[in-house]
């Protein structure tokens, strides 16, 4: 067996005392790729008995060293996993929560190791891509649709706040908020949130909120041989309007360089819309998602810059997260040529 970093040394022994394991050995383990506002370690095991038993592969998900602010704790992710594993959303099953330090030093939880690439760039490049991209888009809107059929009278999501009438209206306060927090200004990303506030009530929609996954994007799902095999990364959900991750997902900073494949790089609109509405019941509000890009443009670049700040003020060493910073003009560049279009009367999205 190979020798587990030092944090690690109790993790066997409360797997055992979690499971009721006869023997459970960590055979090796090592930290995955990306993961830049949390860490996942996957685990190689023997496991004999217990609620394990005959496991291999296992995935840990932990605290990264900092992070962003409205990123959600392990155990609170860890209770949104439960809820979408529960309504049938393809996510990795979880098994167990340590919400204390005493374990590893910070809270995790443990889930299933699922299949499957989840690199971004990898996926919208990938040369049978053509071959399956609107299958894949279909299989997003169905995952979403479930998603979205979690209302907020489910009790054990109680946690999450439900403040304000409209989702985009607690959206533009919270962005405020957040670029007030950032050590320089950000006069692009101010002048977007003012275009947004000025037309708020052209696009209100105060229908009842749903669970939004508020990540829901290329790079955070698998794909294995072209099949969707589990949706990740749940730390940013809440209550909001659908079309807040309709937007996400179809945003021009998530596609990639694949601008034409207007969900998120991976196929056009279509094959998503007919499968979403088909498990909802509902249509889509195109005019909706036009708006929840622009929002989506900003709510990303305030993030790029968050994490640019966790680099520099040494709270935690990382190229990606220093460079993340860069992003910052792309999103910029987005921003204004969607409001540039809406302005030209482009009526509907994704744009």
């Amino acid at each position: 067996m190979a020798a587990l970093p030092p944090r690690f040394k109790e993790l066997a022994d409360w797997l055992v005392d979690q499971t009721g394991a006869d023997a459970l050995a960590i055979d090796s383990m090592h930290k995955m790729a990306g993961g830049a506002i949390q860490e996942n370690w996957q685990l190689h095991v023997t496991v004999r008995g217990g609620t394990l038993d005959g496991a291999s592969r296992l995935v840990l998900r932990t605290d990264a060293p900092s992070s962003v602010g409205e990123s959600h704790g392990r155990a609170e992710e860890y209770a949104l996993l439960q809820a979408a594993f529960t309504a049938g959303v393809a996510v990795a099953t979880p098994h167990l929560l340590s919400s204390g330090r005493d374990v590893i030093g910070t809270p995790f939880f443990i889930m299933d190791h699922r299949p499957g690439q989840a690199q971004a760039r990898k996926i919208v490049r990938d040369p049978a891509l053509p071959d399956y991209g609107d299958a894949l888009a279909a299989a997003l809107g169905r995952e979403m649709a479930r998603i979205h059929s979690i209302g907020s009278s489910d009790g054990s999501l109680s946690f999450l706040p439900l403040s304000c009438d409209n989702a985009a209206e607690a959206q533009i306060a919270d962005s405020r908020a957040a670029l007030d927090a950032l050590d320089s200004g950000q006069p692009v990303t101010e002048y977007a949130l003012n275009w947004l506030e000025d037309r708020l009530d052209e696009w209100r929609c105060d229908r009842p909120r749903v669970l939004c996954h508020r990540d829901f994007r290329t790079g955070n799902y698998l794909v294995d041989k072209g099949r969707l095999t589990a949706v990740l990364d749940w730390e940013f959900a809440g209550w909001s309007d659908p079309a807040e991750d309709i937007g996400w997902l179809c945003a021009r900073c998530w596609r990639f360089g694949n601008d034409a494949r207007t969900v998120g790089g991976i196929a056009g609109f279509e094959a998503f819309r007919k499968a979403y509405e088909a498990e909802t019941g509902t249509v889509i509000d195109l005019r909706a998602v036009m708006y929840w890009q622009v929002i989506a443009e900003t709510r990303w670049a305030i993030i790029s810059r968050q994490q640019e700040q966790r680099a520099l003020s040494g709270g935690e060493t990382s190229l990606e997260l220093a460079l993340s910073g860069y992003l910052t003009a792309e999103m910029e560049r987005n921003m204004l040529a969607l409001i540039t279009e809406i302005e030209a009367g482009a009526a509907e999205g994704p744009l």
